[in-house]
């Protein structure tokens, strides 16, 4: 919707407008959110690895619930 600047807008134009205008921003917003999650996911997936194979040498799964 392109607008002009000597143009007057009337009541339905500007609230269209604004609609749009919120639309976008809230796709915008979900858009962010949603690329956020999958960062933080990753991020503690990367986390849980390296956790796991910093612990690994310590934990010997076959004896692990062997008796001393």
């Amino acid at each position: 919707m392109q607008v002009r600047k000597e143009q007057e807008l009337s009541d339905i134009q500007t609230q269209v407008f604004d609609i749009l205008v919120s639309y976008d921003v809230e796709e915008n917003n979900r858009r962010k959110q949603h690329a956020s999650k999958r960062l933080l996911e990753a991020r503690r997936a990367i986390e849980r690895r390296r956790e796991e194979k910093e612990l690994s040498p310590f934990i010997d799964n076959d004896s692990w619930f062997d008796e001393e």
